[in-house]
């Protein structure tokens, strides 16, 4: 390996390695490639042997500290490969895919948790459940991390998940209005947080629904959770409607899960371009949907190429993506312009905006097809 670094030498750095005299003549190399490059700022690589075999010889022939220090400044330890830490950055920013199980004994995914009716649809109470993760032993750790930062988001460790953005209710909305039929559907609720979206799906007959986020811990404790609450619920009809109080809050101390709905879903969690992968390679698996729901997934550019990539690889033929988002996300870039200026240049979907929501931060429905479809 080649390590690479700089040499600026000044007039007395020169006339100090003079006077060490002929009884450091194993510096005298040293000594050539420092007069060499005396006032450049130019790179020169030297491996890594003769790196070491200066450090010994500086070692045998005890040079004087003052000068060994000279010489070290001038030539000081080799810096990493860049290449070797931008993959190594890579890697720990992927996120493997995973599927996770459905415990034979679906009760306990509910144990500690308070459940609240909103919208009609159960969920977990979030806050409670964060009161449980903040001791930092559970896994991620993100909620620990998360309330350390001041941040709802942290790029690559912790995407929003422990809270339901307001999008998600926009789009809730939109479906119910439009009468979006999802009987004998394959559905994916992308990026799904709470997987609200994919209750509704579930709700409305959908023949498979699989919920995806970018945290392990997030379906294990709240989207796993929310679906079993749902699906021991009821229909959830008579439990009011979203702004008309507040949500009704209860433990469910047994859940009453109909077998036949849970064993319509399936739960995963892992960086995109990994769950597509994942779902690609696995026969067992579904790698098509008849529809694609996501929410508030646009707000960081960066991730906007792995997301298109997704959506082309797992949307079928005819298929069809509703994505809800604010028009700008203020302090992370994204919105709905930037991504449908990507759409535009990739040039394999077109959209439709379906709805805007200009009430607080104007925010938008956007419906997206294959641009071969009929």
């Amino acid at each position: 390996m080649a390590f690479q670094f700089n040499f600026s030498i000044k007039e007395n750095v020169e006339n100090k390695l003079e006077a060490l005299g002929d009884t450091d003549l194993l510096l005298g190399s040293a000594q050539d490639a420092l007069r060499n490059q005396k006032g450049s700022t130019e790179s020169k690589e030297v491996s890594s042997e003769e790196h070491a075999t200066l450090q010994e010889s500086l070692h045998a022939y005890k040079v004087a500290p003052e000068t060994a220090d000279l010489v070290a400044s001038c030539c000081p330890e080799p810096a990493e490969d860049e290449n070797q830490n931008e993959t190594l950055s890579k890697k720990q920013s992927c996120k493997v895919a995973r599927e996770h199980n459905i415990p034979d004994n679906v009760d306990k995914v509910l144990e500690n948790k308070v459940v609240e009716a909103l919208s009609g649809l159960y969920h977990v109470n979030i806050s409670v459940v964060e009161m449980t993760l903040s001791d930092g032993s559970h896994g991620e750790d993100i909620v620990s991390k998360s309330i350390s930062s001041h941040s709802d988001l942290l790029p690559g460790v912790y995407e929003g998940g422990m809270k339901i953005w307001e999008c998600t209710f926009d789009l809730i909305d939109y479906l119910s209005t439009a009468e979006i039929q999802f009987v004998n559907k394959t559905v994916l609720d992308l990026g799904c947080g709470a997987g609200l979206l994919g209750i509704v799906a579930l709700k409305g007959k959908a023949e498979k629904v699989h919920f995806q986020d970018f945290n392990g811990i997030v379906i294990d404790e709240i989207t796993l959770p929310n679906v079993v609450a749902n699906c021991a619920g009821g229909n959830g009809s008579d439990d009011g409607n979203r702004g008309a109080g507040e949500p009704t809050s209860k433990r469910l101390k047994k859940a009453d899960c109909s077998p036949g709905l849970l064993s319509k879903c399936k739960f995963f969690s892992g960086e995109w371009s990994e769950f597509s992968q994942l779902l690609s390679s696995d026969g067992k698996l579904i790698s098509k949907y008849d529809i694609i729901l996501t929410s508030e997934t646009i707000y960081n550019p960066d991730y906007y190429s792995a997301l298109h990539n997704t959506l082309s690889k797992l949307l079928s033929k005819n298929g069809c993506v509703y994505l809800a988002s604010k028009a700008h996300y203020f302090g992370v870039g994204g919105g709905v312009h930037l991504f449908e200026k990507l759409i535009e240049e990739r040039n394999v979907f077109r959209t439709r905006t379906v709805k805007i929501i200009n009430e607080g931060l104007k925010r938008f429905i956007i419906e997206m097809a294959f641009k071969s479809s009929s």
